[in-house]
């Protein structure tokens, strides 16, 4: 479990951490208690490596290249009664 949060800080994994303490830094010099709890869940976030989409849940699966041979058939429907 800790190695996998301390494997794979990407770029954006960086900005959420150093963000996340900002906010939280200046939340708490204003006093406010609710950008504090969205600081903690930016911390959260980049802690655990994950977004609102899960870790990795909003990835496009990658370019597939479509066979040549199959590119000019026609396409035939079937009618649902």
């Amino acid at each position: 479990m800790l190695q996998t949060l301390l494997r794979n800080w990407t770029a954006m994994r960086l900005i959420r951490l150093v963000l996340s303490v900002i906010i939280i830094a200046q939340s708490i010099a204003a006093n406010d208690t609710a950008m504090t709890f969205a600081g903690i869940f930016l911390l959260l976030t980049a802690i655990a490596n994950i977004g609102c989409c899960g870790s990795n849940g909003c990835t496009t699966s990658a370019y597939k290249k479509t066979d040549p041979t199959k590119k000019d058939q026609p396409v035939t429907y079937e009618e649902v009664v």
